[in-house]
């Protein structure tokens, strides 16, 4: 699926949503919103109604179609539509899109269950996935700091390198994360990225968590750490950047 997130500002409208079957077997896929907050340590946990200082956006996007069927190596478009923007109030609207795989009741191959006296359960694993749907309205305000930064060993061979982002302002960042290191004899060596790091409304804070490549070869004993958090797509504008000192 692409693109993984949908956002709305400025004049923007509408957008498309590119679904393609990948598998073998033909899928049926069923759309709809869920509500998600985000929880300091970065895990979703579904919810009904707002947070204070949140706001959800599903009732001013439209979706079409809501279900989808695809054979194998098949695509199709689903368009997300912008409704009724002028009612909305300066600031951001989260809601998330939830594609939600449909069992196949009697998928072909799948052997007959006999039952007798006793009871038989069956249990079928529902897959889906979700991705964020949000709505812009006026000037960002937000700021990204970074606190809180430590080097570990997981498991007593890998590197670690934990931060906190501390999020405010009106809207959510969201960026790709970069980690260097800067050996004492000025050479330089990229030692881990992730992309595609959020933290979304109203979450104050969140703890990061980013495996160093330990085959990189940089010695981290000695030296400096600098992260990196740049804004998405083209502004590669920094967001917040620090270092720290290795002994």
């Amino acid at each position: 699926m692409t693109p993984k997130r949908i956002v709305f500002e400025g004049s923007k409208r509408s957008d498309e949503l590119n679904l393609a079957n990948i598998g073998n077997d033909t899928a049926t896929y069923a759309i709809s919103f869920v509500q998600i907050r985000m929880k300091h340590d970065g895990q979703f946990e579904n919810i009904t109604e707002p947070d204070s200082g949140q706001n959800f956006a599903d009732k001013n996007l439209r979706i079409f179609p809501r279900t989808v069927t695809l054979a194998p190596n098949e695509a199709q478009t689903v368009k997300v539509q912008l409704i009724k923007a002028n009612e909305l109030a300066p600031g951001e609207y989260r809601s998330h899109l939830y594609f939600r795989a449909l069992a196949n009741d009697k998928p072909l191959g799948d052997p007959a269950i006999v039952t007798d006296s006793s009871v038989s359960v069956k249990l079928v694993p529902v897959f889906g996935i979700s991705i964020p749907a949000i709505i812009r309205v006026g000037t960002s305000t937000s700021e990204i700091k970074m606190s809180d930064i430590s080097l570990s060993i997981l498991e007593d061979t890998i590197p670690v390198v934990g931060f906190t982002f501390h999020r405010t302002g009106n809207m959510s960042v969201y960026g790709d994360i970069v980690v260097e290191h800067f050996s004492p004899y000025g050479k330089t060596t990229r030692i881990a990225e992730a992309k595609g790091v959020a933290v979304y409304t109203p979450t104050p804070s969140r703890i990061i968590k980013v495996r160093l490549n330990r085959f990189a070869g940089a010695d981290l004993s000695s030296g400096k750490i600098r992260i990196t958090y740049t804004e998405d797509g083209l502004k590669n504008k920094v967001l917040a950047s620090e270092e720290i000192d290795l002994r």
